[in-house]
């Protein structure tokens, strides 16, 4: 009975707890990478389930089946040679798993850093996201339009993100379209992304970076290529263009609201040169930038 108590302290706490989570959007995709990754992250969470399910099977077994008896203090048990089925198993199971899992890494790490395989025969919008102390800056050199702590993009089409930072390192995250990418000064990454289908969605920068990282967000809204067509228009006509002067103010840290501006912060403060990190770097992207 004295267990009572803790045991019902226990089950509130978890109550508790789990009530204030938010729904796991990994585990949502809204894009081939994502899906990708949420693909490999449920094999990886099945196969463990797996191997705790026996370890535990067998230990119980081996507990009550070797449980102490009731022998004399003289008792010795009988001396029992090692077999070498049983080692080849422990040894070998183990080594097959980690040798798959590791397959299934790699492969999909190859898959993620580069264009969606789905979307290979299609042009990618070029999207250059800056951030700084404590907001995100996004930069489109074809339309010619940038905004701030939002996104627009087009859905069954491929994206391709440059990423860079005006300060510290921070990461560039969209959980439901795929995995995190570092943003650096003076360096450029690239990140491959797609929408399947037309969504609201959360980005954040996932790396710590101050007092103001909480807050360091975004709203990505995916929307077919006729609405983006029709957005784009309208911020050509509604919004006012981006100067140096205002931009300066922009870097000044602190928190801001979405805010939208004709031009980019790329015509008078050009993104850093090209970076090779392991995926294809497109120095013609970082040209439309400079230009």
């Amino acid at each position: 009975m004295k267990c009572k108590p803790a045991i019902l302290v226990l089950v509130f706490t978890i109550i508790t707890v789990l009530t204030g989570c938010r729904r796991l959007l990994v585990f949502d995709p809204k894009g081939p990478q994502a899906q990708r990754q949420a693909n490999d992250i449920i094999l990886s969470i099945s196969i463990m389930s797996v191997i705790v399910i026996v370890v535990f099977a067998i230990l119980s077994y081996m507990l009550v089946k070797y449980r102490a008896s009731k022998q004399g203090p003289n008792y010795y048990p009988p001396h029992i040679e090692g077999k070498n089925w049983v080692e080849a198993i422990c040894v070998g199971i183990p080594v097959i798993i980690v040798a798959y899992l590791s397959i299934v890494s790699v492969q999909s790490n190859y898959i993620v850093e580069a264009k969606p395989i789905a979307y290979q025969d299609k042009e990618p919008i070029v999207i250059y996201a800056a951030s700084s102390d404590w907001k995100w800056h996004f930069s489109y050199p074809e339309e010619n339009i940038e905004t701030v702590n939002y996104l627009y993009i087009p859905t069954d089409r491929p994206i391709e993100f440059k990423l860079y930072s005006y300060g510290p390192i921070t990461s560039f995250w969209i959980p439901q379209l795929g995995g995190q990418k570092y943003a650096m000064s003076n360096m450029i990454t690239t990140l491959h992304l797609a929408a399947d289908e037309p969504g609201e969605m959360t980005g954040r920068n996932s790396s710590f970076s101050g007092k103001g990282f909480a807050e360091n967000t975004f709203n990505v809204t995916a929307v077919s290529q006729k609405d983006f067509d029709q957005w784009v228009k309208d911020v050509k006509k509604t919004s006012d263009p981006l100067t140096e002067k205002k931009f300066e103010g922009l870097l000044k840290p602190g928190h801001l609201g979405q805010m939208t501006f004709t031009g980019t912060h790329l015509s008078f403060s050009p993104a850093p040169g090209p970076y090779k990190s392991g995926s294809s770097e497109s120095a013609e992207g970082n040209n439309q930038g400079t230009k």
